[in-house]
């Protein structure tokens, strides 16, 4: 498990019920994973916005900032920019996998297994995605 170097945000997921918690965690652990195999990325700055675990590339500004909550009455969502385009992106490719809200979220049931390889992709566009942006559109035909 990857340590909280912030007591607040340590505190913000110990708030959390499960299952929400664990799933949000596995998340948490994913984010650092995909950041850590790209050495474009640099290191992860964790923080709170908008009262919401957010994950910036402040050191490269490779990405765009990826925040992590619950959503709705039973779910949970990986929340990226609606001013990119990648939740549109991630549609095109992933919507028989993955489920969206509008052009700003991928919504996960915590209930269910997490699409590891699927979210692997987004997490890691959304973390290269100011470096990589051209080059991911043009290859997906956008």
């Amino acid at each position: 498990m990857i340590l909280f170097e912030d007591p607040t945000i340590e505190e913000l997921f110990s708030n959390y019920e499960e299952p929400y918690k664990s799933k949000l965690l596995e998340i948490r652990e994913l984010i650092f994973a995909c950041a850590e195999i790209n050495s474009e990325v640099g290191k992860l700055k964790e923080s709170i916005k908008w009262g919401q675990p957010t994950y910036s590339t402040l050191e490269t500004k490779s990405g765009t900032p990826i925040r992590i909550d619950r959503f709705g009455e039973s779910d949970i969502a990986i929340f990226f920019n609606c001013h990119t385009v990648l939740v549109e992106f991630f549609r095109e490719i992933f919507s028989k996998e993955l489920n969206f809200s509008k052009n700003r979220a991928i919504i996960i049931n915590p209930l269910h297994k997490l699409p590891i390889t699927q979210l692997e992709f987004c997490i890691s566009s959304a973390l290269v995605y100011h470096k990589d942006k051209i080059r991911t559109l043009r290859t997906y035909g956008m």
